[in-house]
């Protein structure tokens, strides 16, 4: 029950908020996909958490494995769909003309950040099994739905772009953003809702340059690499 509260409180904040921006520029808004992009939430969340318990655990161990794979294979059949396909929602191996030079001074920037964190904050003695799963899961699952569908479908419902960096912006990418932070910061317990500050600073902020990478190249893989090097760095530095 705690988790489909706290999925409602991140929903209603989603709806609201784009739902708020959508109406100071209603000619290049879509609420249907904005409705979708909530919908695309729901399910991601629902199986990242197998049913919020109710489907059994077959492949055990100490991460969710399970949870990751379900939500990564629903990822990947919602971008098979016409309405998405998967070159135009970033799952491709091709590179935008150009881009790999640009990126690597971003790429960079990224890494030193997670070195900078590892440094602050020295973690703890790891398993095998810790660094299998943050060398594979997380990027894997959480690129391709948070800078893949879920960006495709919240760029549909806002259309309006500036350009920033080399990229065309859009409401969709901040978005993206706030509601990937807020899948890690975001709660409810014990009657009330919870939000860490400092988990959302070092997963939003983050993101904003895995979203840049995205934009700039037209394609998830460096996200991908760069999210699990971030996850694996700081337990084996």
């Amino acid at each position: 029950m705690n988790g489909l509260i706290a999925l409602g409180g991140v929903l209603v904040l989603l709806l609201l908020v784009g739902g708020l921006i959508g109406l100071s520029d209603r000619a290049r808004f879509s609420p249907r996909w904005l409705v979708a992009a909530a919908l695309l939430v729901a399910v991601n969340d629902a199986l990242l958490t197998r049913a919020y318990g109710n489907l059994p655990d077959v492949l055990g161990g100490s991460w969710n494995w399970q949870g990751k794979l379900l939500a990564l294979a629903a990822t990947l059949a919602i971008a098979a769909l016409p309405a998405f396909g998967w070159r135009k929602v970033g799952l491709t191996l091709a590179q935008a003309p150009g881009s790999l030079r640009a990126a690597l001074p971003v790429l960079a920037l990224y890494c030193a950040f997670f070195v900078a964190i590892a440094l602050a904050f020295p973690g703890d003695p790891v398993s095998g099994e810790d660094i299998a799963f943050q060398l594979t899961m997380p990027g894997l699952e959480e690129e391709p739905f948070y800078r893949g569908v879920l960006l495709f479908a919240l760029d549909r419902a806002f259309i309006g772009r500036w350009r920033f960096l080399g990229v065309d912006w859009g409401w969709g990418a901040l978005l993206s953003c706030l509601l990937f932070g807020m899948a890690h910061a975001f709660g409810y317990s014990g009657g009330e809702f919870s939000f860490d500050a400092r988990t959302m600073a070092l997963t939003a902020l983050p993101s904003l340059i895995a979203v840049w990478v995205r934009l700039r190249t037209g394609s998830v893989l460096l996200p991908i690499v760069m999210h699990n090097f971030g996850n694996v760095f700081p337990m084996v530095l």
